[in-house]
């Protein structure tokens, strides 16, 4: 199945397509930076490989932007000069989001900070643009960001869609076991493989915070962007596991 991504200006009807070149979905555990992982960064090593393929693929789709989406306390905008910082877990390291000055701050959230580490993991030299999700963010409200951040006029904009899944997946999860995390996580692998934004909009943002999902905002962040960019999209997963009781789905999407 592919989605339907036609979208509009507001309650007054459609406008042309915007220039979305291509997204890819990737998770945020900070273990995934091996620094952080030790004696244990072997075992998330496909999941490391299928992040790096995620973002090679989206720079083969030529962009002229990255545009990294990710949850945080509140829906912000981020200067290119801004940092985050991963002390908090055990790594005393700045990531970048792209340029280093004097000007920036330490300001990026967990999930923007290991997507610009996954952007600097590549060596690309394109410019990055990121922007915050409230985690509260209601699914239209989601919807309507995505169309206003993918309408950049002039330039061909990429994104990459920071989110982990459930973490309700066993008794050693940060969040317990809940019956109900698997088949939530299944749905959202089943949305990102077949880029399926409806069903991306149609996840329940109580249930997805009752799971403890960080992926829900950004993912319908995902779904507006492209049914405001238009035409057909085609998706896959490349990576599906709950280790340490938290899913992670790393996927990508392009025009069919």
């Amino acid at each position: 199945m592919t989605g339907s991504a036609r979208g509009r200006t507001g309650a007054s009807g459609y406008r042309e397509p915007v220039p979305l070149v291509a997204a890819a979905v990737c998770p945020h555990p900070p273990l995934i930076v091996p620094e952080l992982a030790g004696a244990a960064a072997a075992e998330l090593d496909d999941l490391r490989a299928a992040c790096d393929d995620a973002v090679t693929g989206l720079l083969a789709a030529a962009p002229d932007v990255v545009l990294l989406v990710g949850d945080g306390p509140r829906t912000t905008t981020f200067d290119a000069a801004d940092f985050g910082s991963l002390r908090a877990y055990g790594l005393d390291r700045r990531v970048p989001l792209w340029k280093t000055n004097c000007a920036g701050g330490e300001r990026l959230p967990l999930s923007l900070t290991v997507g610009a580490w996954l952007i600097g993991r590549s060596g690309t030299s394109l410019p990055r643009l990121a922007r915050s999700v409230a985690t509260d963010l209601s699914p239209a409200d989601c919807a309507e960001l995505g169309a206003a951040l993918a309408g950049e006029p002039d330039r061909r904009v990429a994104l990459l869609v920071l989110g982990d899944g459930s973490a309700c997946r066993g008794r050693q999860a940060p969040g317990y076991d809940d019956p109900r995390a698997e088949a939530y996580d299944d749905g959202v692998a089943r949305a990102l493989a077949d880029a399926d934004a409806d069903a991306l909009l149609g996840l329940d943002p109580v249930l997805s915070a009752e799971l403890r999902v960080a992926g829900r905002a950004p993912w319908q962040v995902l779904a507006g962007a492209v049914r405001a960019a238009g035409g057909d999209w085609r998706g896959g997963v490349r990576h599906y596991s709950a280790p340490y009781g938290v899913a992670y789905v790393v996927a990508s999407w392009e025009p069919a």
